[in-house]
């Protein structure tokens, strides 16, 4: 039978999935829940974890597929949702020394989630390629033009020049 991780195994990547979750969410509280909901999950189900693979690559995931699940959840009970654009004049940073982080902040909200997920994962958690395809479920060249996407329009963002998005028509899933 495999034997379970050690808690300070576990408790030795809280801090880097407190980063993560804070940089998904956006707000302090919310990522604390993330990261608790995470490690309950991965306590309650430890022997999906393979004792030879990389335990923070696996965390990750499970907080990736919970991030992603509330989201989904969120959308549903919601039944609509507001671009970020649409409300970008409410979202001002207030003047102060800290400008340049909250409108990086703001900037990252305002990526699409799938190139904020591969964007934090490869540069704030500094996780390979691999690990990040592994992650999010997508193929290697996948996170590597999410990556390419993300980092563009973040520094289109940041200084101010990013062109208005145009009206994506919603794509359908065929069967």
């Amino acid at each position: 039978m495999q034997q379970a991780p050690s808690t300070p195994a576990l408790a030795g990547h809280i801090p880097a999935l407190r980063r993560y979750a804070r940089a998904l969410t956006g707000d302090g509280w919310a990522a604390d829940d993330l990261v608790q909901d995470t490690l309950e999950r991965a306590c309650e189900r430890w022997q999906l974890w393979a004792a030879d693979s990389d335990l923070r690559a696996w965390l990750f995931t499970v907080m990736h597929n919970l991030f992603v699940d509330g989201a989904r959840r969120a959308l549903r009970q919601q039944g609509q949702r507001v671009d970020v654009d649409d409300v970008a004049g409410e979202l001002a940073a207030p003047a102060g020394a800290t400008d340049q982080a909250l409108d990086l902040q703001r900037c990252l909200l305002r990526l699409p989630e799938e190139q904020r997920e591969v964007l934090l994962l490869v540069a704030l958690q500094d996780l390979g390629y691999e690990d990040v395809a592994r992650i999010t479920g997508v193929p290697v060249g996948t996170v590597m033009s999410r990556l390419s996407r993300a980092r563009s329009r973040l520094r289109e963002l940041m200084d101010g020049r990013a062109p208005a998005p145009a009206a994506a028509a919603p794509l359908r899933r065929l069967k």
